[in-house]
C-alpha cells in the first residue's frame, strides 16, 4: 500500500522537477507541465502515461487504474489510488511519468545512475 510519503522525496530529487500547489493540490512539474498530481486528501494519484498504451492499463487492472475525466481524455494521463499501488510500483510510475516531460539525455542518465529503477521508498517495511 503507497502513501505520499513514498513518492514525495522523489519528486523533488528528479532533475528540473518542483512542486506546486495548484487549489490545495500537490503536483510536481518540470517547466509547466504537471507530470504527476495527488487529491486534495492525497490519497489518489494521476500520473502522465502514454494515451495509446491507457486503455490496456486500465482494462488490464481496473481496481487499480481508472482513465481519467472525460474534460480530460485528450491529455496523456491516468489515475490510481495510492492504497492500490505499492511503494515501487508508485514510484515507477512517478519516473515514467517525468520521463513523458523530459528530454531523453535526462531519461538515460537517471537509468545509468539508477540501474535498479526508483527503488521501494522510504516505508516500504510497513
Amino acid at each position: 500500500m503507497a502513501v505520499l510519503e513514498d513518492v514525495l522525496d522523489l519528486g523533488s530529487e528528479l532533475e528540473r522537477s518542483y512542486p506546486v500547489y495548484v487549489r490545495g493540490r500537490l503536483k510536481f512539474r518540470v517547466g509547466q507541465i504537471v507530470y504527476v498530481a495527488f487529491s486534495l486528501d492525497n490519497l489518489q494519484m494521476g500520473f502522465a502515461f502514454p494515451k495509446e498504451e491507457r486503455a490496456a492499463l486500465v482494462g488490464g487492472d481496473p481496481k487499480k487504474f481508472r482513465m481519467p475525466a472525460t474534460s480530460d481524455l485528450r491529455f496523456n494521463w491516468v489515475e490510481s489510488d495510492l492504497a492500490s499501488l505499492d511503494s515501487g510500483e508508485a514510484r515507477e510510475f512517478v519516473v515514467d511519468g517525468w520521463r513523458m516531460v523530459v528530454p531523453l539525455k535526462l531519461s538515460r542518465a537517471y537509468d545509468l545512475a539508477h540501474p535498479l529503477g526508483p527503488g521501494p521508498g522510504p516505508n516500504a517495511d510497513r
